[in-house]
């Protein structure tokens, strides 16, 4: 029976007819307008904003690894056969590969179209602070990002919140529980009641979202100032108008082709959207996604395996931004790159960017290591997008969210995984 007492679903907020001020998404909204106030008037003040935004952030960290690992098992755990596991793992896999890879040909496309590095003065990147993003890219090579998926030690994963680790571990230890049959129904059953405890902590959780995008957005503008926007506004144009566009023209076309309003789907997940945009980053919100996902109508199995997968390989705005960073620090230093070398570029970011986690910084790595691959673009370049890095991660954690439930959606629904709850 739908419990509708669950704080995380909305479709309780109609039943119990909740006063607007204790709207979540009119909560969040609001602090996220007071904090950009509070940021602009009082910089000062709004940058010392930061730890409330990190310790919401790290609130929800603290449930993600146990909540993926455990969503994964029983998910699996139950399956009768794993034939049809496999078949949705390597449908989500290549779903991700295709759409990023797409993502990235849309966003070289439209930086080759727009030019929004030309006639911007390179000297603005002096003086910026670069050495701990070349540093962690010299680090990795490119064989990395494939060793690195399975954990030298499964409690490492989860104490390092490693995602793509604690991932690879709950589905083998998933497969080993449905290959325990009956033996192994009452781990299920002890491990759905953890599950849902842990629901219920994050439940408490996020009562405090409202006070983390405000403190994310009061840190962003008062650290950063609107000012910086200026000299790089053409490339942050660029940037929330083509993932804009990737959203509604392409995520749109993907989900009228499956049947699927992707209106409804973003008013389902608003909440997750607003909290995202004030705290700047997408796994704020991944445990919840997945709760809602399963609710939305996508079986546990399919909720549990595509999102956090999905949150290493299925990063759609990461994807648009990078390959656009890349040809405008090329266009700042008068690079002209030949097709071969732009395509030869997506190759590159084909691999590195599925390294790229959820969390504002990693970009920075990932185009370190990019760009190192290809002497003749300035490394320096990467100063220009220091300022104004923090403003376009919004657009790139939104575009990443909503790529990972679209994606979640259409694959359930073509394995048959997908079952909307009857309207009231």
């Amino acid at each position: 029976m739908e419990n509708i007492e669950n704080p995380l679903d909305p479709r309780s907020l109609a039943i119990t007819r909740t006063p607007l001020y204790k709207n979540l998404t009119f909560q969040v909204l609001c602090a996220i307008g007071i904090g950009v106030l509070l940021g602009h008037f009082l910089p000062k003040t709004g940058e010392a904003m930061r730890p409330i935004a990190y310790t919401f952030i790290n609130m929800i960290k603290m449930v993600i690894a146990p909540i993926i690992f455990l969503t994964i098992v029983t998910g699996i755990g139950k399956v009768r056969d794993m034939r049809q596991f496999g078949r949705i793992g390597g449908k989500a896999l290549l779903y991700f590969i295709s759409v990023t890879t797409l993502a990235l040909f849309i966003g070289m496309m439209v930086a080759n179209f727009v030019k929004p590095g030309k006639g911007v003065d390179a000297n603005l990147a002096k003086g910026a602070d670069i050495s701990q993003y070349v540093e962690k890219s010299k680090e990795k090579i490119w064989t990395d990002h494939i060793t690195e998926i399975v954990p030298p030690n499964a409690i490492g994963a989860f104490a390092e919140g490693n995602l793509l680790q604690v991932l690879f571990f709950s589905i083998l230890f998933g497969i080993a529980v449905a290959n325990m049959g009956e033996s192994g129904h009452s781990l299920i059953k002890t491990f759905e009641k953890i599950l849902q405890a842990l629901f219920k902590v994050l439940a408490m959780v996020m009562v405090l979202a409202p006070l983390g995008a405000f403190g994310g957005m009061a840190y962003t503008i008062g650290k950063f100032g609107l000012a910086t926007l200026i000299p790089l506004g053409k490339l942050m144009f660029s940037v929330y108008l083509t993932m804009f566009f990737f959203i509604f023209i392409v995520l749109n076309s993907i989900c009228t082709l499956n049947g699927i309003s992707l209106w409804k789907l973003l008013g389902y997940i608003k909440e997750e959207i607003l909290i995202v945009l004030g705290t700047s980053s997408s796994e704020s919100v991944l445990p919840r996604l997945i709760e809602k996902m399963e609710r939305y109508g996508c079986s546990k199995q399919a909720a549990g395996l595509i999102i956090p997968t999905g949150y290493s390989f299925n990063l759609d705005g990461t994807s648009i931004y990078l390959s656009m960073a890349v040809l405008f620090i090329a266009q700042v230093f008068n690079v002209n790159l030949s097709i071969q070398e732009q395509l030869s570029i997506i190759g590159v970011l084909i691999l590195t960017s599925k390294g790229a986690a959820g969390v504002t910084g990693s970009g920075f790595i990932v185009l370190a290591s990019t760009l190192s691959s290809f002497p003749q673009i300035p490394l320096e370049g990467l100063g220009l997008l220091i300022g104004v890095d923090r403003f376009m991660s919004e657009a790139r954690s939104i575009t990443n969210l909503i790529g990972n439930a679209v994606a979640t959606v259409v694959i359930s629904k073509n394995e048959n995984e997908f079952n909307p709850p009857m309207k009231s």
